[in-house]
């Protein structure tokens, strides 16, 4: 296996420039997702650790070899596809084997790979199907057995899932999961999906229009984002963002209507500044129905009007208005509400997050 190393990577498309001088290491053995919304840069980078796409500037490491001008099957990767890219004549164990053929290995070792990656993937009934035969699942894995064969230094995974059903989707990030500890691999997945990002991944590469925003385990990236649009692109739901000016020790919203100043913030900020208030739903429920209700530290509570209800079984999303918004709060062991309604709104302040307004980063330290 190996180390990935991007240094001052940049990409352009004549004078468009969408990958912009960024800088990324990937440990040997780890588990990396690229993450962001279309158009931000994520696939453009894999493409161009696969060779696939020709870099402006910089430079990329595999492991102590600069591959910049290397073709794609001189790297020593394996990449699979959203689209699997299967060769609809040949029989299962045919694509498996098929980069091993064209290498010019011996029979003998490329049925024992196939066989092997066979076995890892539970695909040894499926070796004699053809694509047409198969689920959308099982081509996934099929690529993806595809991929092993060759024992790569490095899987690259271009959003593999995104023609799955929910169902699908959620076995075979199970499937991949196994996989990796298994196989043991470097692995740089993409994917637009936060949840694959976040039960898959060692580690969280979020991009927004080809800069990283931020890198950090899954649970810093939700805990403690570095800006505010990491902060409201990871979570489902997503955070309750709104602007705020500081005054008179408070948090005062556009319309007047204002809350204290979070405690781990309060000598961050003074009389003037402009902020962004974050908190999660999580972290917002009518009184009592929290899921740190009993632990909550700093908790100050408002009387507001329901607008909207989700019933989801065992919890209730509950958009409520205050400062002139819906926020969106998080009631478990729900009763009934309606539109209307007043309740009792809690907001856990020591939970709470804030931005500079100017330069949306976080003003924890």
């Amino acid at each position: 296996m190996a180390t990935v190393s991007l240094n001052n990577l940049v990409k352009k498309y004549g004078n468009l420039e969408v990958v912009h001088s960024i800088n990324l290491d990937v440990a040997d053995r780890e588990f990396i997702a690229l993450v962001g919304p279309s158009g931000c840069g994520k696939s453009t980078s894999l493409r161009m650790i696969a060779g696939l796409e020709d870099i402006t500037g910089g430079e990329i490491r595999i492991g102590d070899r600069v591959v910049n001008d290397l073709p794609p099957r001189q790297r020593n990767i394996s990449m699979v596809f959203q689209s699997y890219a299967l060769y609809p004549h040949m029989s299962v164990a045919e694509n498996m084997g098929f980069s091993l053929k064209i290498a010019g290995r011996p029979k003998s070792e490329i049925d024992a790979a196939v066989a092997e990656a066979a076995r890892t993937l539970s695909l040894e009934e499926l070796l004699e199907r053809r694509p047409s035969q198969l689920s959308g699942g099982q081509r996934q894995r099929v690529a993806m057995g595809r991929a092993i064969v060759r024992k790569p230094d490095v899987f690259l995974f271009d959003e593999p899932l995104s023609n799955l059903d929910a169902k699908l989707r959620m076995q075979m990030r199970t499937e991949i999961k196994k996989l990796h500890a298994q196989v043991q691999s470097t692995v740089i997945y993409v994917t637009h999906d936060q949840v694959e990002a976040m039960t898959l991944s060692d580690r969280i590469v979020i991009m927004r229009d080809g800069h990283i925003e931020q890198v950090d385990t899954p649970e810093e990236v939700f805990q403690r984002p570095a800006t505010r649009f990491v902060a409201g692109f990871i979570g489902s739901p997503s955070m309750n963002l709104r602007d705020a000016g500081i005054a008179d020790g408070k948090m005062v919203f556009a319309n007047g209507d204002a809350l204290p100043i979070p405690p781990q913030f309060r000598d961050k900020v003074s009389a003037g500044d402009k902020v962004v208030f974050g908190i999660r739903p999580d972290d917002v429920f009518p009184a009592g129905h929290g899921i740190h209700s009993g632990e909550a530290t700093d908790v100050h509570t408002i009387d507001v009007p329901v607008s909207i209800t989700e019933p989801l079984g065992n919890e209730t999303l509950v958009f409520a208005e205050f400062a002139g918004d819906d926020w969106i709060a998080r009631m478990l062991n729900p009763k009934t509400l309606h539109p209307g309604d007043w309740v009792d709104l809690s907001f856990d302040l020591s939970q709470a997050h804030l931005f500079s307004a100017d330069t949306e980063k976080t003003l924890r330290s």
